[in-house]
């Protein structure tokens, strides 16, 4: 007989041998034992987890003559006919392969019939997501109500493709990948069986290169036993799979947080000469910098599939740098992993990122720089203080603060309360702009611009104990009125009508045009009804009183109408607003737009477009 790879010869025959999958081998034992079996099961899970290895042990162990059991006996016929693959009753059929609407037809001719040799016919469909539609669907009602002497198994990569008709219609078990101590003990045991001695670094390498799958690691450790070699080191598994040696990625790591270009470039070189695969190379450097993260948080240890070793090297790497060093480190990293991919030059654009790595550490992070910017005005602002209360003797300021602290003098005696004078009436707010411009150069200026803008006179009399500070300064302050322009601001003032009445901003975002024309707001209108409530003398009012609130102008509001006068250009000619609106209301126009989906441009009245 040819040789038989290990991933057939060590398949699990009971549910003891399973690797891993505790809850579910439990759960399938308990529903042998209680008569409790289900008469459809779905397994999922990645590939090499022992799904199909699952099925054939229930199958077994359902046919088994010493059942109920929790283990078939693999003794009786019917065992070993499904061990030997020569079952009559047993179909196992591949959904890859046999996915048709046909096959299914002929599958239900076939379990009508009672078995032959076994107490059930057992059907294990393999890759069951690839049946077409039709085929699940002709299953759909066999599933539902099955025949009493059959049983379905079903196994799948990919439970999200299985339609839901099918799922509510089976008992779901999801198997979950192997963990890597579970897998190590089992492939170390299998290496004793064989007699090969393997260090345990090499098989740390062909856990973690398995992934939780058993039937990777298998095929792994076969491919390794192929080395012809008794004693299998660390060295051996590198050459013979192609990997890079972890120590490799440690040293390359460390260069990286270190700052040592020489030595990163270096390790990059070594790598090349194993002719790693960039993409798989890059794959471990960034899982080295998520295992160095993972150990500089608390509780974090189990998320990390590594050896307890390999751990401590990791976790003593770990301690000289911060959570926010790494953190950056790894986005720098994957960023330029990201851009390698789809570069010309993806060994330079990787060389490139990592002196990117090394420079970043010469970086201010913004948080320092801010506390810095805070150090430096808070500084300026207490030498500013110092400043002023040097020179305020000769300025406002310095006046008013001295006259806020010390009372006037009345009669020669300082403290002397000052006669009582008439208190003025409070003024009304007004939008002033103080300037500390002398008063002759405002003047001067108020007579060059011409501007309008308005300027405080000096006052004739001064309080008793301020003539020296008033006459001692010519600063004086400076009126600008607020400017607002209709035809500039004229959306901000729809915004600001919007928030005291939503139907009249509306009805003012309608008009064509609004222009300010003397003494009065022309607001322009294609269609009357878009205004015929703003027409009213009541809500003109309120459109005059928001526009003296905003504008600060005391504006008559007209509309402007296509059937009114002042609406047209010459006596029994339409204006060319309003005939834009007839055009662009046209049903011919309006028919064209709709056929070929299709909108309206520009509309041309005058007369060289007649």
């Amino acid at each position: 007989m040819s040789y038989l790879v290990l991933a057939r010869k060590a398949r699990p025959q009971t549910f003891e041998e399973v690797v891993g999958q505790r809850p579910v081998v439990k759960t399938l034992q308990n529903s042998l034992i209680r008569n409790r079996v289900a008469h459809a099961i779905l397994f999922s899970g990645v590939r090499g987890v022992g799904k199909t290895t699952l099925a054939r042990i229930m199958a077994k162990a359902i046919n088994c003559e010493q059942a109920p059991a929790e283990n078939p006996c693999n003794l009786c016929e019917s065992c070993r006919t499904i061990t030997a693959g020569s079952s009559l009753d047993l179909y196992e059929i591949d959904g890859a392969s046999n996915r048709g609407i046909q096959e299914i037809r002929e599958l239900k001719e076939k379990i009508r019939f009672l078995p032959t040799s076994s107490r059930f016919r057992i059907i294990i469909i393999d890759e069951v997501h690839m049946l077409t539609n039709e085929a699940f669907n002709a299953l759909l009602k066999t599933l539902e109500e099955p025949p009493t002497h059959v049983y379905f198994m079903f196994a799948t990569t990919e439970l999200h493709k299985i339609p839901i008709t099918i799922l509510s219609r089976c008992q779901r078990y999801e198997l979950q990948r192997v963990a890597p101590v579970e897998l190590g003990r089992h492939l170390q045991g299998l290496a004793v069986a064989e007699g090969v001695q393997i260090e345990q670094g090499a098989l740390d390498l062909i856990v973690r290169e398995a992934d939780g799958s058993v039937r990777d690691g298998l095929s792994l450790l076969d491919q390794v036993f192929s080395f012809g070699e008794k004693n299998i080191s660390t060295d051996d598994v590198v050459q013979v799979l192609g990997l890079v040696s972890r120590e490799v990625l440690l040293r390359l790591t460390r260069a990286l947080l270190e700052q040592n270009s020489a030595v990163a470039l270096q390790a990059l070189e070594e790598t090349f000469s194993y002719g790693m695969d960039l993409k798989r190379f890059t794959t471990d450097l960034l899982g080295c910098f998520r295992t160095l993260i993972l150990c500089k948080i608390q509780g974090c240890d189990e998320l990390l599939d590594i050896s307890p070793s390999e751990l401590a090297l990791f976790q003593e790497l770990a301690l000289g740098y911060s959570l926010q060093t790494l953190h950056m480190q790894l986005t720098l990293l994957m960023q330029g992993v990201e851009q390698m991919r789809y570069s010309s030059q993806p060994r330079l654009a990787l060389e490139t990122t990592f002196l990117k790595l090394i420079e970043s550490h010469q970086v201010t992070p913004v948080v320092t720089l801010l506390s810095r910017l805070d150090s430096l005005l808070a500084s300026n602002s207490i030498q500013d203080d110092g400043q002023m209360a040097a020179g305020e003797k000769g300025s406002v300021s310095g006046m008013v603060k001295k006259n806020l602290s010390e009372p006037p003098e009345v009669d020669g005696k300082a403290g002397a309360e000052p006669p009582m004078e008439p208190v003025p009436p409070p003024l009304e707010p007004v939008n002033l702009a103080i300037s500390s411009e002398p008063l002759a150069q405002a003047q001067g200026a108020e007579q060059e611009d011409g501007a309008g803008a308005q300027y405080l006179e000096e006052p004739s009399e001064t309080p008793p104990g301020h003539s020296e500070e008033i006459q001692g300064t010519k600063q004086i302050p400076r009126v600008e009125p607020h400017q607002r322009n209709v035809r500039r601001d004229w959306m901000d003032f729809i915004a600001y009508v919007r928030e005291r009445s939503v139907w009249m901003a509306q009805d003012l975002q309608r008009a064509d045009s609004a222009r300010e024309q003397g003494d009065e707001l022309l607001l322009s209108y294609g269609d009357s009804a878009n205004c015929t409530l703003l027409c009213k003398e009541e809500n003109k009012r309120k459109v005059a009183e928001h526009v003296l609130d905003f504008f600060q102008k005391d504006l008559s509001v007209r509309f402007v109408l296509p059937d009114n006068r002042c609406g047209e250009t010459r006596e029994g000619q339409p204006s060319p607003l309003k005939e834009r609106h007839q055009l662009a209301n046209d049903p011919v126009v309006l028919m064209t737009a709709e056929i070929f989906n299709g909108q309206i441009g520009d509309i041309r009245v005058g007369a060289r477009f007649r």
